[in-house]
């Protein structure tokens, strides 16, 4: 009896497992800006992945132009339109909480990528505390170790908060290594890039190293160094984007050395992964997925498969 018992419990489980899996057939991604080309690989390694489950499945890619409101109401059409996934780059990671648990309550699963957002059920994202790490390592061993040095912040999402503590740690390792700044925000671009640079090289007079949180500011960093005559500035930064390649590759800007590439394509494939492990009722391992960055050199770019590489 007990046997019997058992067993019917055992096949009652399966039924309720099979129940409530689901199969992904539509999925809407909301991205920063779709006018960048880090946020275009986002959305096809996304595609790409999905109609590998799904041949028919139906994406709804939009840009939130880091606008909030924006992306509140596109979270809101997407529960409309009752997608199965939604696949999250956060403009806010807590202000979005309230529409995240909305969407959840709707039996639509959150996936942040890029960036961690409070309340999602799983998040992908480049480890940026290593790429942080390296990308200052580097300027260390240019520096052999000793010599005064900027970090250019940005933005306090996760993704920047990180990359900076990854930055630190590095330059903690190494006493002869001098932090000048690293609390001034140059907003994530270009222009603030150079804005910042600007006063800070006019602040101070012997300045060997800079990393900045990602590629914009690196190269307009490296416009004030230009416009300011200085020189023999190592420069390093995170993102690996089309722009850095191109300057890596122009002898006219020696400056900028290396920068720790995050691979969006690959992200936006994992994400979709772990939300289809989701739907099947499959927990992942862990709730943050990080994927490792890879220093790309001056001496290494030729060889890097970049955002824009065929797949």
């Amino acid at each position: 009896m007990l046997k019997k018992l058992l067993l019917a419990g055992a096949a009652l489980a399966l039924l309720n497992g099979a129940a409530s899996a689901k199969d992904l057939k539509s999925i809407g991604i909301s991205l920063g800006s779709l006018g960048n080309p880090f946020f275009i690989a986002l959305s096809k390694g996304a595609e790409a992945e999905a109609k590998k489950t799904n041949p028919s499945v139906k994406v709804q890619t939009v840009g939130f132009d880091y606008d909030l409101g924006k992306q509140v109401t596109q979270i809101d059409n997407f529960i409309a339109s009752g997608v199965d996934l939604i696949l999250l780059n956060p403009g806010d990671p807590k202000a979005l909480k309230p529409a995240i648990q909305k969407a959840q309550a709707a039996g639509i699963l959150v996936v942040a990528v890029d960036t961690a957002a409070d309340g999602a059920d799983a998040t992908v994202t480049t480890d940026n505390v290593q790429a942080g790490q390296i990308a200052c390592q580097f300027i260390i061993d240019k520096l052999s170790g000793k010599g005064d040095v900027i970090i250019e912040n940005g933005p306090q999402v996760s993704s920047v908060v990180d990359r900076v503590t990854g930055c630190k740690k590095a330059f903690a390792a190494a006493p002869g290594i001098k932090i000048l700044s690293s609390d001034q925000d140059a907003k994530g671009s270009r222009d603030g890039g150079l804005s910042v640079a600007q006063s800070l090289f006019t602040r101070f007079p012997k300045v060997d190293g800079l990393f900045a949180i990602n590629d914009p500011q690196v190269i307009g960093s490296d416009l004030a160094a230009k416009q300011l005559g200085r020189t023999g500035i190592v420069m390093t930064s995170v993102d690996g984007a089309p722009d850095i390649e191109a300057a890596l590759k122009n002898p006219a800007s020696p400056m900028i050395m290396a920068s720790a590439s995050q691979d969006p394509y690959y992200m936006a494939q994992k994400a979709v992964d772990v939300g289809i492990e989701l739907l099947q009722g499959k927990k992942p391992e862990q709730l943050i997925t990080l994927v490792p960055s890879k220093l790309v050199t001056r001496d290494n770019v030729a060889d890097y498969k970049g955002w824009q590489a065929v797949r």
